[in-house]
């Protein structure tokens, strides 16, 4: 078996062998400081990143490193309670490793989320944005010989968000009185922040939120046909016109995303509901 192959499924029967006879309906990627929604999961089995074969572990700020199994919103669901970075240095494949375990596992849908800097002026400290569009600067995760079983060559991303989804979270959002924000998210490599005239730069160039994940594990997942819906709480304002004792700081990130958590999570679970 080739050896990408071969990492995913040992990953995999790992992961079913502590699921019994269950498996997940939904998975969930969940970003800097936004963690907490894997608190919901009632039932849970939690298995940590260190324990499955061939899996990396996190060491961003902010991502607690466990795969969790159990119920949301009467549905079950798996949840990566933190995400691999390609500027920690681990590869395409293992970045999206945990994408591939979930497919084979048997995902119908995908919600992924991340704090992002607002480029756009309209967007505010604590807003959060749904994802319509993507902009990708980091590697395509599909570099190299396509694997075949899950998908084709040459995917389609013409609509990488799945637009009954973005409908659903809108009309979910206007019953619960929760304000949303929709755009294009920026995906560069990180881990240095970025510069004033690259803010610019990605607001003319049709971005609105940037940040430094998201887009491999969303290629990986519309590779396969899975819908996806992603979210972006903004954390900090990517402006070009800052003051000239400001810093962006990774910590200030998480806090404002921690803060915005309990909006997006309640968004998250009645959307699980109604699918």
């Amino acid at each position: 078996m080739e050896k990408r192959l071969e990492r995913i499924h040992n990953a995999a029967d790992f992961v079913r062998s502590k699921l019994g006879e269950e498996r997940p309906e939904i998975g969930i990627v969940l970003g800097s400081g936004l963690g907490r929604l894997a608190d919901q999961i009632t039932g849970q089995t939690v298995i940590p990143y260190q324990d499955i074969p061939g899996f990396p572990v996190s060491t961003a700020i902010g991502h607690k490193g466990n795969l969790i199994f159990g119920t949301l919103a009467g549905k079950k669901v798996i949840a990566m309670q933190g995400r691999f970075h390609y500027y920690e240095g681990y590869s395409m494949d293992l970045v999206t490793l945990p994408i591939r375990v979930m497919q084979v596992l048997g995902i119908r849908y995908l919600f992924v989320s991340n704090a992002a800097g607002g480029v756009n002026y309209d967007l505010n400290i604590g807003d959060i944005m749904i994802i319509k569009d993507h902009i990708n600067r980091l590697p395509n995760p599909l570099i190299g010989s396509n694997l075949e079983e899950f998908g084709p060559r040459f995917p389609d991303m013409t609509r990488p968000y799945d637009p009954k989804l973005i409908a659903l979270a809108k009309e979910t959002a206007a019953e619960m009185g929760i304000e949303v924000k929709e755009g294009v998210y920026l995906g560069g490599t990180g881990p240095s922040y970025e510069t004033p005239a690259e803010y610019k730069f990605f607001r003319l160039s049709g971005g609105d939120a940037v940040g430094m994940s998201t887009i491999p594990e969303v290629i990986i997942a519309r590779h396969a046909g899975i819908p996806v819906f992603g979210m972006s709480v903004i954390t900090n304002e990517a402006h070009d016109n800052y003051s000239d004792d400001y810093v962006n700081d990774g910590h200030d990130v998480v806090v404002a995303a921690d803060q915005a958590t309990d909006k997006m999570s309640a968004l998250f679970a009645k959307m699980i509901e109604k699918l």
